[in-house]
């Protein structure tokens, strides 16, 4: 402690006290100087234009308790010049080890790191984010504020604030290194690569936040309060911004794909290789606030493939996420509740145009795309999508937006047209609703149909709460989005309330959730007052020094049975005659939940969520003895290499004679080595096992169990799936990426049941991708 002040008398000489400005004491407005010089990134603050640049320190805990003087002390200089804005930041920590490793983009969250929110359009509505942990490794992408979200206690969630959006990437310039009191960071972000207002003397909204992984900690400049239903809302501001220029804003990134598919056939084993790819991207600056940008033939996602998901509840979807550059430049412009947008829908584009930007207060996104002509049914017609989403500002922080989506496929079409909006009020109660409508015509058919949604939520510190109803008709369609289970009407209370111990304590904060919850199928809604499903969670966590985190939740639900669900099965009676399968009315279950989450430790990492008791076994709708386990485990043996793995497990046991009915078990490995800030490798393996038994009527008859008129028999399906990938990226848009990846599946045996069954190779491909960013 005593050689940190020390150091920081020796530094206050050099910065002059009218250009110091201390969060904790309110002095949030910062006129930055703006000074025509440039600097060398390289992680040291000793050019002399640091010496004019405004001081940001006096950072206060954020989480996880706020309104406290932050325990480890961080000072950051702000300048600018007519072409870029220039951070340096001083990290002390005089308390414990800097976590700190050599990693890919964005794989940051385990280190120590320090995060720059910039609002270019000072609206307390959406922010930049650009991370760098102590030895430069960079993490960027953006914050969108559309309203919080209250989950069960048992959850641990990030502190209060919107975790950040990390799918795009900037090109900015970023190196850090070790110090005897911490670490230095030196950050240089080109005009380039943001949008901004077009005024000639403009404000930025600005907060800094600092990750301290020894103490679980996260530390703010600006003194923001958990309760405050906005976090970007408590922003300071940077003033006085003038000569701003971005030149011309011309980006051209050719790319050239490669893909070797092999597969057995007739003369064993074989590769069909087809013809390079040649595709690109060109992205152009019109103005300050607009972006246009163009692509033919996008480049593929298959950098590393999904990985696995189970199917907890055989009504609703999987969701994977978008992957591919192109789409995910500029993402946030489309985001719409329940997903309307979704552009995984677009599957293989042939050309694609996308313009996306803020004017006069409403940010709009505008996407039109083509698909391959080869993905149809006929192999004649193309599907031409265009989508428009658009929200204007309201006030301080409420908004309304518009979306519309068209899909054309030959003579079918779909197309969905949406309003929806917030409104903030009191700074910790919020409203939010949507009313949406599809018009479908499909094989001569048309079908319209509606979704609506109302929410009232309150985001206290102390007392919070959630109330939902949401409705979808069965008959909703949204060919350009993605819909996990139609057909249902969704009522929702959910009240939480956190208590804080002092600081240093065991026990940080404790927290207690209650969550009521009902659905209802669409069509029965206004005809029958009973829900079809029906929850009540009991659950909580506790947040202990050091970053721990325990959770326990005890539920108590009920599941009427769904007859569309069940529509294809019959019950073979012993004589061979078939009878109708109705299921019991009911089925009741209780379960107990478990989590825990282990500090951010300098080589290790782990999380665990078990799920016991008595739950709805979906395969014959009956209840079932289940076990749900989720691990979660990250290894740093240096600082250059990581392995992490993910184990989900899954089973259901029958109650009558505790026979096992159903198994699935995903184990994922991931081992990546830093050979240097651009050039990384990474091998991932993934093993899927599903296994069901003979069904059979387990709540009635216990006669076996008939699926489209096919016998219900056992099944086990399972496959071992590995990648290996050589990446090279030294910026954003110029990629080198060299990969194999091979399929190998058990092969299917009645007579072996549960046993153990060979896996044999029947797929493998290679790529290769190269692009280059051309930035002028």
């Amino acid at each position: 402690m005593l050689s940190t002040l020390l150091l920081l008398a020796r530094l206050a000489p050099i910065l002059p006290a009218a250009l110091t400005y201390i969060g904790r004491e309110n002095q949030l407005n910062v006129p930055i100087p703006r000074i025509a010089a440039d600097v060398t990134v390289d992680g040291n603050l000793n050019e002399p234009v640091w010496q004019q640049a405004a001081l940001l320190t006096g950072f206060s805990e954020f989480s996880p308790h706020d309104g406290i003087a932050a325990a480890d002390s961080t000072q950051v200089l702000v300048w600018y010049s007519p072409t870029a804005m220039y951070f340096g930041i001083r990290a002390y920590e005089p308390h414990g080890a800097v976590h700190a490793t050599l990693a890919d983009r964005d794989k940051i969250a385990s280190d120590d790191n320090v995060q720059i929110l910039l609002g270019t359009f000072h609206d307390h509505r959406q922010a930049y984010v650009f991370g760098v942990n102590p030895l430069g490794v960079q993490m960027d992408g953006t914050i969108v504020e559309q309203g919080q979200v209250l989950t069960g206690g048992w959850t641990p969630t990030l502190s209060g604030r919107v975790a950040p959006d990390l799918s795009q990437d900037f090109v900015f310039s970023s190196k850090g290194r070790l110090t005897d009191y911490g670490y230095e960071i030196e950050i240089r972000i080109p005009l380039k690569s943001l949008k901004y207002q077009s005024a000639d003397v403009q404000s930025w909204d600005l907060n800094i936040v600092r990750e301290v992984q020894h103490s679980g900690a996260e530390d703010t400049w600006v003194p923001a309060k958990r309760a405050n239903t906005s976090f970007l809302g408590q922003f300071g501001t940077i003033d006085g911004l003038n000569g701003l220029s971005r030149g011309l804003v011309l980006d051209v990134n050719p790319s050239v794909t490669e893909k070797v598919s092999g597969g057995p056939g007739p003369s064993g084993w074989g590769y069909d290789r087809g013809s390079p790819q040649l595709g690109g991207r060109v992205q152009w600056g019109i103005t300050n606030t607009l972006t246009l940008n163009a692509t033919a033939n996008p480049d593929f996602a298959e950098v590393e493939s999904d990985a696995g998901q189970f199917v907890i509840d055989p009504r609703q979807a999987l969701f994977f996420p978008e992957k591919r550059p192109f789409f995910l430049e500029g993402l946030d412009a489309f985001n719409t509740p329940h997903n309307l947008i979704y552009t995984r829908r677009i599957v293989q584009p042939d050309a694609a145009l996308k313009l996306t930007g803020k004017v006069a207060g409403t940010s709009i996104g505008l996407l039109s795309a083509a698909d391959d002509r080869s993905l149809s049914p006929s192999g004649r017609d193309r599907a031409v999508y265009n989508i428009f989403r658009a929200q204007r500002d309201i006030g301080g922080q409420s908004r309304l937006g518009v979306a519309y989506t068209d899909r054309i496929l030959g003579g079918n079409y779909n197309r969905v047209a949406d309003v929806d909006g917030r409104v903030v009020f009191g700074e910790v109660y919020s409203t939010s609703f949507q009313a949406a409508g599809s018009f479908d015509k499909t094989g001569g058919v048309v079908r319209n149909a509606p979704l609506w949604e109302g929410i009232f939520a309150r985001n206290g510190k102390r007392f919070g709460l959630r109330y939902v109803m949401t409705g979808i008709s069965e008959d909703f369609r949204a060919g350009s989005g993605f819909i996990s289970r139609p057909g249902i009407v969704h009522a929702g209370v959910d009240h939480h309330a956190t208590w804080f111990g002092e600081r240093g304590a065991k026990l940080e904060t404790l927290t207690g959730d209650i969550l009521l919850d009902d659905q209802w199928q669409y069509s029965h809604f206004m005809r029958r007052g009973d829900a079809q499903d029906k929850k009540f969670h009991l659950s909580g966590n506790a947040g202990l020094h050091g970053g721990w985190n325990v959770g326990v939740g005890f539920y108590l639900e009920t599941f009427g049975f769904d007859r569309g669900l069940y529509s294809n099965y019959q019950i073979l009676s012993p004589v061979g005659d078939t009878l109708p399968f109705v299921g019991r009315p009911r089925i009741t279950n209780h379960d107990y939940v478990f989590t825990l989450v282990t500090p951010q430790w300098q080589m290790f990492s782990a999380n665990v969520l078990y799920v016991g008791g008595q739950d709805e076994n979906f395969f014959e709708w009956a209840q079932a003895n289940i076990d749900l386990v989720q691990l979660g485990l990250s290894v740093r043996p240096s600082d250059r290499a990581r392995i992490d793995g993910t184990l989900a497990y899954q089973d259901y046991w029958r109650r009558s004679d505790h026979t096992l009915v159903g198994r699935n078990v995903i184990p994922r490995v991931k081992l990546e080595y830093q050979l240097t800030r651009a050039i990384f490798m990474r091998l991932v393996g993934e093993y899927d096992l599903g296994e069901t038994d003979d069904l059979r009527d387990e709540t009635r008859t216990n006669y076996p169990l008939l699926i489209g008129g096919e016998l219900a028999s056992a099944s086990r399906v399972r496959s071992l799936h590995g990648d290996y990938l050589f990446s090279y990226q030294p910026t954003p848009g110029t990629v080198l990426f060299l990969g194999y990846g091979s399929q190998a599946d058990g092969l299917p045996d009645e007579t072996q049941r549960f046993n153990w069954q060979p896996l044999r190779r029947t797929s493998d491909y290679f790529f290769v991708k190269y692009s280059y960013l051309l930035r002028m």
